[in-house]
């Protein structure tokens, strides 16, 4: 028998099939490891990223996907689907308690204000024009404990800064995203007159806004209370109703008229974890999986969508933008969100620094990348090197940095006792 038949080529692997192969792998050595560190899969999300760099495009190119790809896309809007809930359903976990507004500060005042910096260095340093800057400010304005996970997660540091930073991250995504698809929509049509405004914002984030709120309703009302609840439907199968009623909202509300299918499941998400605390309780216990999955699954894609050559295309430029984005941008937003509240300058200092790019980040800029967007390819590299470096930077701060906060946080709790 001919040893072909035996052993196919590697060129006839699919790209599906080296895909899972990696993926396998990938998880179970994360899993030995956290194992080994006690840590979540969190803190080893960055070397996901970076596996992908070295096995796509940018390196030994085992891996290649079509940025422009249904796969790419849907991947990028499963992610979404699936992280937009699970932050919607922990508003009412947190939002609602007495700190909530340092977080709300940053959400309102931060948020704006690192988008409108981004985008003036942008439009200065690399010369792009107004509304691709502000797209690539919106692109970089959410954060993301995925990469400080020891910040929100260690009971040594004070409660109500990782609730802020938590909390600031959680819902950051969701009041990104809107003016993400407005500029991106305004970008597609090449310039023309097609886009309106007002139009957007009625169609898209109105009817988005409403699909959400009579799916998050309705979904808290279909759901019975009480003994019957506990009794008839065990744990796993209440979560797996969240989930189901994630991707039902999503899929109703794309239908025509047409809203906006990630603002519904975003304001879906709070209204029935607002409603149903019970809902939001064995969503958040048993969903971990399959958010992690998905997550890790996007950072193995993106990284391998990344080559040097597209990352430094702009030269120092790119590089000058990387360094405004992480330490000029987010401390003036912070300081300016927070002026005027009793908080000392190291603990605006830490909060500044730990706002690191993430899943939020990449997964919109997958979708930017997939649409027919002028200059799409610059904006997706630009962020993506802002995402690399602050995977390197936070990733190695993370643990220092959070232990040396939380011991100055016990010096100072033991001197005031």
């Amino acid at each position: 028998m001919s040893p072909t038949l035996l052993a196919p080529p590697l060129a006839a692997v699919t790209t599906f099939e080296k895909s899972t192969l990696v993926l396998g792998l990938l998880l179970m050595v994360g899993a030995l490891a956290s194992g080994i560190a006690r840590r979540s899969f969190l803190a080893l999300a960055p070397i996901f990223l970076l596996a992908g760099l070295l096995l796509g495009d940018g390196g030994a190119e085992l891996l290649h996907f079509d940025p422009r790809s249904e796969f790419v896309a849907d991947l990028a809007s499963v992610a979404l689907i699936v992280i937009l809930f699970r932050d919607g359903l922990e508003v009412e976990g947190e939002l609602l308690q007495r700190h909530w507004h340092w977080p709300a500060r940053k959400l309102i005042v931060a948020m704006p204000i690192t988008a409108g910096v981004v985008a003036l260095a942008a439009h200065v340093l690399l010369e792009l024009d107004w509304t691709s800057a502000f797209l690539l400010g919106a692109l970089l304005s959410p954060t993301d404990p995925v990469l400080s996970s020891s910040v929100v997660t260690n009971p040594r540091v004070p409660q109500r800064v990782r609730h802020s930073l938590n909390l600031e991250s959680g819902l950051n995504d969701g009041l990104a995203l809107p003016p993400v698809l407005a500029l991106s929509a305004a970008l597609v049509v090449g310039g023309e007159d097609d886009f309106v405004w007002w139009r957007f914002v009625l169609q898209d984030v109105g009817l988005g806004l409403a699909f959400g709120l009579a799916a998050g309703l309705l979904a808290s009302l279909l759901l019975p209370r009480g003994a019957y609840t506990s009794e008839a439907m065990p744990a796993h199968q209440r979560a797996l109703y969240a989930l189901g009623v994630a991707f039902a909202t999503y899929g109703v509300a794309v239908l025509p008229p047409h809203g906006n299918g990630y603002i519904a499941v975003f304001v879906c998400a709070m209204v029935l974890g607002i409603r149903r605390p019970d809902v939001r309780h064995y969503f958040e216990q048993r969903s971990d999986d399959i958010v992690e999955i998905v997550k890790l699954g996007v950072f193995v894609v993106f990284g391998t969508l990344l080559t040097f050559d597209g990352l430094f295309a702009d030269g120092w430029g790119a590089v000058a933008l990387v360094a405004v984005t992480l330490v000029l941008a987010r401390p003036i937003a912070v300081w300016a969100a927070l002026a005027g509240l009793r908080i000392d300058r190291v603990t605006k200092a830490f909060m500044s620094w730990f706002g690191p790019k993430g899943v939020a980040t990449m997964t919109f800029s997958l979708l930017v990348l997939a649409q027919p967007i002028p200059g799409n390819r610059e904006l997706f590299d630009l962020a993506a090197l802002v995402v690399l470096c602050s995977v390197i930077a936070h990733s190695l701060t993370d643990t220092p940095g959070t232990e040396w906060f939380a011991r100055r946080s016990e010096k100072r709790a033991e001197r005031a006792r």
